[in-house]
């Protein structure tokens, strides 16, 4: 506690300006100088902001810096795995894409193939049927003029046969008289100029 006294000051003359009392033991200025601008503290203030730098450069130092460096380093680790898998997983999906472009390239080959080998076969078949149906054809042809042939030789034949009746018939029914069938076969041979 330090009070200045009357006797204090009288001996010492440099301290008899000071009009200051103590009060709880502590000094009071009444000078109205914010503290930390107080150019008597200095000292002290400039000790404690070494050891307080100190401290925190020694904390920042030994935990803090490691700490995020050992984070850094291990997400650029993380990043960098991740790239190698994705690189990885690309080339499998490229090599994925060119086997899959592959075998359809072959399958449309091999569909190509079938489709013209069994257009050949329907083609083939059809040629062997068209050519079937068309020997089929000419004998049914063949057969029909055979036939319309020994009609056309029979149904001549009977013209002069059908020719002698209906004349007979009509020189009877118009005339009312009868004729031979020698005279008739003549008169048809000479209009007929046989």
């Amino acid at each position: 506690m330090f009070v200045v006294t009357q006797a204090h000051a009288e001996s010492n003359p440099t301290e008899g300006t000071h009009s200051e009392t103590g009060a709880n033991g502590g000094e009071a200025h009444t000078s109205g100088v914010f503290p930390p601008f107080d150019s008597s503290t200095f000292a002290s203030q400039l000790l404690w902001l070494a050891i307080t730098f100190g401290l925190f450069y020694l904390l920042m130092s030994k935990v803090l810096v490691p700490r995020i460096g050992g984070i850094l380093e291990h997400r650029r680790d993380r990043i960098a795995q991740d790239l190698d898998e994705a690189n990885r997983l690309k080339e499998e999906a490229d090599n994925a894409i060119a086997a899959y472009e592959q075998e359809l390239a072959d399958a449309r080959k091999k569909a190509s193939a079938i489709a013209e080998t069994a257009r050949e076969k329907a083609k083939t078949a059809a040629e062997a049927e068209r050519a079937s149906t068309e020997a089929e054809l000419g004998v049914k042809m063949a057969d029909a003029e055979k036939s319309i042939a020994a009609i056309k030789t029979k149904a001549l034949a009977d013209v002069d046969t059908i020719a002698e009746d209906a004349a007979s018939d009509m020189v009877k029914h118009l005339l009312g008289g009868t004729v031979t069938k020698a005279e008739v076969a003549a008169a048809i041979r000479a209009a007929s100029g046989k």
